[in-house]
């Protein structure tokens, strides 16, 4: 099954590639997709089956090496941190499957999935991460990785509002912010991997 140091390399790689795929996914000719108040999807929706979706799906993958490498190491990551975990890749994987309504248009019964299946996986990182801390190995980790998840609530909450309440106010802007403290934390939480010997709690 490989060892934990492995799974979290292996993880960290995914990480670096989503991220490139994102990027890349970003860069349109067309001048009237203002990144501010269009979030990742609206970009990706011209671009179906193209890199953004391929870039959900590989930080799908990460997630599901980091809890192998999790438990390869010894950890009791527990069901409520795997269950959600497991809704956060879950979420990704149907809203890259699902696509959303074309930027201006009302949203049909796919878009509203694309949606909720969004929201659900954005909420559900941070908090099973948030679960999974004081499982890690070393304060230090657990810190870095209760903050983080922190700073991802408090974007998703800004997020969650901008999409409902807020008229979409600066979307493209929060839901950016809230991708890269996502990145940052999935990131953090495979970060124990990486030493030669993770602590086994």
């Amino acid at each position: 099954m490989g060892k934990p140091r492995t799974w979290g390399l292996a993880a960290v790689g995914g990480i670096v590639v989503a991220v490139a795929l994102v990027v890349v996914g970003q860069v349109d000719p067309n001048d009237n997709l203002n990144p501010w108040a269009l979030t990742v999807s609206d970009f990706a929706v011209s671009d179906r089956g193209g890199v953004t979706d391929v870039a959900m799906g590989v930080m799908a993958a990460v997630t599901v090496a980091v809890l192998v490498g999790l438990r390869r190491a010894g950890i009791r990551v527990g069901a409520w941190a795997t269950g959600l975990l497991a809704l956060w890749a879950g979420g990704l994987l149907l809203a890259a499957a699902v696509p959303t309504d074309e930027p201006g248009l009302p949203l049909t019964a796919g878009g509203h999935v694309h949606r909720y299946a969004s929201v659900a996986a954005f909420l559900a990182l941070p908090i099973g991460a948030w679960v999974l801390a004081k499982r890690l190995p070393g304060v230090v980790a657990a810190r870095r990785v209760r903050g983080l998840a922190a700073v991802s609530l408090a974007c998703a909450s800004a997020m969650v509002w901008s999409a409902f309440p807020g008229d979409r106010a600066l979307i493209g802007l929060a839901e950016r912010l809230l991708l890269l403290a996502e990145v940052a934390l999935l990131a953090a939480v495979a970060a124990p991997l990486l030493g030669r010997h993770p602590q086994r709690t």
